[in-house]
C-alpha cells in the first residue's frame, strides 16, 4: 500500500537514492533539503512536493513542520536523514553546538512538532545513524555542547549516538499509539559527506581508494529504504538499532544505548533545548 513519506536530507547521498527508489515502488515522498536547487532538482526528476530548510535555525525547523501540515494530515514515515561532520566548533542562532543541533535537536524537534500526522498514520520513523556512535562517541549528557572538551569527531559521534537514544524514547512514549521507530547505520558510503569538515574522516571520502572501500549511494539508500518501505516486527524490530540491515551486535553498539536513565535525561534535556522561549545567544 503506498505511504506518505517524509525523507530529510534528500538533495543529495543516500536520501536521493532512497527516494528515487521509493518512488518506484509507488510512495508519496515529501523531500526536504537545504540546498533549493538541489532539492528542486530532485523533486523534478521524481515528482514529488519539496521543502527548504535549514537545520541550523531551528525556526526553519517549526516553518517546516507547518508547511508540511498544510499538504498532508498523515505521514506514514518520517525518515530523519539529514546529518553533517562538521568542523571546528560553532554555535547556531539558536545557541546550540551545531553538530548536536544539526543531527539530533533538529530532528528531534521536527518529529516532535508531526506527532499527530505520525499518530494519524500510525507512522514510521527511521534515524539515518552510524557506527560512530560506537566508535567516536565520548558522550556526557552534563557536557551535550561540547563546551568542556570539543572534537569535530566526537561531536558527531555523540550525535549519533543521540539519534539511537532518541529511538529508544520515541518507542517507550509512543509505541502504544502506534507509532513505530528504529535508527540504522547505513554503512560508509562514497558520497560528499564530511568534505568540508575539518575531521581527519574527510580524507576517507577524498582518496582515490575511496571507491573501494566506499559502497555506493545507491547501495547505502537500499538500507534507508529498507526501513521506510518495511513492515515493523516483520521486517524489522522498533527501538533497535541496525548496522545497514543487520541488528547491530553488542560489539557495534555503544553501551550507553541500554541506558534507560539516559535515553530519559537526553529527552528531558532536547525538549529544554528545543524550546522557543530559549533565546539565542
Amino acid at each position: 500500500m503506498p505511504r506518505t513519506i517524509l525523507l530529510t536530507g534528500a538533495s543529495d547521498g543516500i536520501g536521493a537514492a532512497s527516494a528515487r527508489q521509493l518512488t518506484e515502488r509507488g510512495h508519496r515522498l515529501l523531500l526536504v533539503g537545504r540546498s533549493p536547487e538541489k532539492t528542486a532538482a530532485i523533486a523534478r526528476e521524481i515528482g514529488a512536493q519539496h521543502f527548504i530548510a535549514d537545520y541550523a535555525r531551528l525556526d526553519d525547523v517549526r516553518r517546516l513542520a507547518r508547511e508540511v501540515a498544510e499538504v498532508t494530515d498523515r505521514i506514514d514515515v518520517l525518515a530523519n536523514n539529514a546529518g553533517a561532520l562538521l568542523g571546528r566548533r560553532t554555535v547556531t542562532v539558536d545557541g546550540n553546538e551545531a553538530t548536536l543541533q544539526v543531527n539530533h535537536l533538529a530532528p528531534f524537534l521536527l518529529t516532535q512538532l508531526l506527532l499527530p500526522q505520525l499518530q494519524a498514520g500510525q507512522g514510521i520513523v527511521v534515524n539515518t545513524s552510524s557506527s560512530a556512535a560506537h566508535r567516536l562517541a565520548r558522550f556526557e549528557i552534563d557536557d551535550l555542547q561540547c563546551e568542556r572538551s570539543y572534537g569535530p569527531n566526537r561531536a558527531y559521534g555523540n550525535a549519533k549516538l543521540a539519534n539511537i537514544l532518541h529511538v529508544r524514547g520515541l518507542q517507550a512514549r509512543y509505541g502504544s499509539d502506534g507509532i513505530s521507530a528504529v535508527a540504522f547505520d547505513p554503512g560508509l558510503v562514497r558520497t560528499s559527506f564530511a568534505v568540508e569538515s575539518t575531521s581527519i574522516l574527510r580524507l576517507a571520502y577524498r582518496t582515490p581508494l575511496a571507491r573501494l572501500l566506499l559502497i555506493s549511494p545507491e547501495q547505502g539508500g537500499t538500507n534507508l529504504t529498507f526501513f521506510a518501505d518495511g513492515t515493523p516486527c516483520t521486517t524489522w524490530q522498533p527501538g533497535r538499532f541496525y548496522t545497514e540491515r543487520s541488528p547491530a551486535s553488542l560489539a557495534q553498539t555503544n553501551p550507553l544505548v541500554h541506558a534507560d536513565w539516559l535515553v530519559d535525561e537526553l529527552w528531558e534535556r532536547s525538549e529544554a533545548l528545543v524550546a522557543e522561549q530559549r533565546s539565542a545567544i
